[in-house]
């Protein structure tokens, strides 16, 4: 997938090398075409939405409402079930603060042990009421357990769609289905899945979805709430004041329509622009072909880094476009610092997931993340950058 050319940080060198950028889990680049509609927003029509009705104004808001329903069909929702956040984690506080106003103790919210902080520390909050927070464990190749802990006390169930650090997949449709039959509403984390494979609420079954654009190819500062409409229609506003109104008096106010209820005061106009850009350029692409990519590079990836002696490898075969490494005698911080004079960006620590850590029994791993932009040469880099580490640490690879 010949694309590099679009990407005009790959041009750039690192400690005098050529950039390798393999940390796109973290974020991903963002090809010239997206920086450029933003740049375009701000020299033509930079102006407030919804509110006006001079011709800026107008444009302004067409291009954000028409990046709304790009995101609609990208994920197979409708426009009234799209709400803009800042980010994932804004996306699930959200629904964990609704949740903290409508649960009462002895309710359970079933995570997963494999979990993002992002999906753990909002709903640890529910514990002021005496909601439970129960962890499905995981099995020894990184897989979730089939011990759901799903009960009818369960009301709120929010489970990783793809794993940060392990790259496991999860059948999210299977337990979508489980928490239906106990009654509970079904939550996915969809920040490492919708940037890299087709994804689709419906098949999935899922109550509410988050994501974000920085991850797929978009700005910062713009982040997805999915929720089936029916659904999303009794969450209560997280934040209040402009723009999410019909009326307000000195006591009492009259709530927007959805989606623009839930997305007070003026947006992240020239951003979420921005992100419709970066959907088009991977719809152009397509999904499927971009998953394909991913498998190719990172089934590559985990037999070379597998034939490496004192290298391990955590998570299952069948993962997202990621491999989690760990060298025996080595911090990964040290990888991740030797790597980087090879102008190897890779990713060390507990990758938000100290939980999962704590369950690994290690305090810290590596993380080389791919995206349509990484081929396999990247992977021989990569593979050349470790054997540079064993040197400098004297470790036994042969």
């Amino acid at each position: 997938m010949n694309v590099t050319k679009d990407f005009p940080i790959l041009n750039r060198k690192v400690n005098w090398k050529p950039l390798i950028y393999l940390d796109n889990a973290a974020t991903s680049q963002k090809p010239k075409q997206v920086i450029d509609k933003i740049t375009d927003y701000y020299t033509n029509y930079n102006a407030n939405i919804h509110r006006g009705i001079h011709k800026m104004s107008e444009e302004a808001t067409e291009e954000y409402e028409g990046a709304r329903q790009k995101t609609a069909k990208f994920i197979g929702a409708n426009t009234k079930e799209m709400i803009f956040t800042k980010n994932t984690t804004e996306s699930l506080n959200i629904l964990a603060y609704w949740a903290l106003r409508t649960l009462k103790s002895g309710d359970e919210v079933v995570l997963s042990v494999m979990e993002h902080h992002s999906n753990i520390v909002p709903w640890q909050m529910l514990q002021e009421k005496g909601v439970k927070l129960k962890f499905i464990d995981i099995n020894s190749d990184g897989t979730l357990s089939d011990n759901m802990l799903i009960t009818k006390k369960t009301k709120i169930v929010s489970i990783v769609h793809a794993s940060n650090v392990l790259g496991t997949i999860n059948d999210v449709s299977k337990i979508g289905k489980i928490a239906h039959d106990n009654g509970a509403l079904f939550v996915v984390d969809g920040a490492q899945s919708v940037p890299h494979m087709p994804v689709d609420v419906k098949k999935f079954g899922c109550d509410f979805l988050a994501f974000s654009s920085h991850k797929m190819l978009g700005p910062t500062g713009v982040g997805v709430l999915y929720g089936r409409e029916d659904v999303l229609e009794k969450v209560t506003p997280f934040l209040r004041g402009g723009d999410m109104i019909k009326e307000v008096r000195l006591t009492n106010t009259k709530w927007n329509d959805l989606p623009w209820r839930l997305e007070a005061g003026t947006p992240n106009i020239a951003d979420v622009i921005g992100f419709g850009a970066a959907m088009d350029y991977l719809n152009k692409i397509g999904m499927a072909n971009v998953r394909q990519h991913e498998i190719d590079v990172t089934k590559y990836a985990m037999k070379e880094l597998g034939a490496i002696r004192n290298v391990k490898i955590y998570g299952p075969a069948n993962r997202c476009g990621l491999v989690s490494f760990s060298i025996d005698g080595v911090h990964p911080h040290d990888t991740a610092s030797i790597l980087d004079t090879e102008g190897i960006a890779i990713r060390s620590g507990h990758m938000c997931a100290q939980p999962l850590m704590e369950r690994l029994e290690v305090p810290a791993l590596s993380r080389a993340s791919f995206y349509i932009y990484n081929d396999k040469k990247d992977v021989d880099a990569l593979v050349k950058g470790i054997e540079k580490v064993k040197t400098v640490f004297k470790v036994n690879f042969s």
